[in-house]
């Protein structure tokens, strides 16, 4: 009888812990989305603010600049990046990864990171990306070659 009741209790217990492991994983992710969306407010914030000092030191004559294109420039366009997109950009260009890796300046297991949305490219990744996006195959090769 003593017996059934420790087994009992160890299965109570491994199912417990079972559990809060999942919930604790739906929390670590929840919690990391929201560090990324105040990160992204916070630089949204300070870009404003540099607008608006703009604004202050010519005397309000600066015409006001949308949130939408915040810090775009003519030659420095804002970048975007979607997984998806960037796999289906190394599967055009009949790239490895590591190969990938080497065009934009990083590791393989990086790039699978990006693929599988699990990381998102630096600024500066970002512009070597868009570079590599106006290669077709042949570039894509030949670049490596010369590497």
């Amino acid at each position: 009888m003593a017996q059934l009741a420790s087994l009992l209790k160890a299965e109570i217990v491994r199912l417990a812990r079972k559990e809060v492991r999942a919930e604790l994983q739906a929390l670590q992710k929840a919690s990391s989305r929201y560090r990324t969306e105040l990160a992204a407010l916070k630089r949204q914030i300070k870009d404003q603010q540099r607008q608006l000092a703009k604004q202050a030191k010519s005397g309000g004559r600066a015409k006001p600049v949308s949130s939408d294109t915040a810090g775009e420039d003519e030659d420095n366009p804002r970048l975007r990046f979607r997984a998806s997109g960037f796999a289906t950009l190394r599967k055009k260009l009949d790239l490895s990864a590591a190969d990938m890796g080497k065009l934009v300046g990083v590791t393989q297991q990086t790039v699978y990171h990006w693929e599988k949305g699990q990381a998102r490219p630096r600024a500066s990744q970002l512009q070597n990306i868009a570079a590599i996006r106006k290669l077709g195959k042949r570039g894509a090769a030949a670049k490596l070659a010369e590497m």
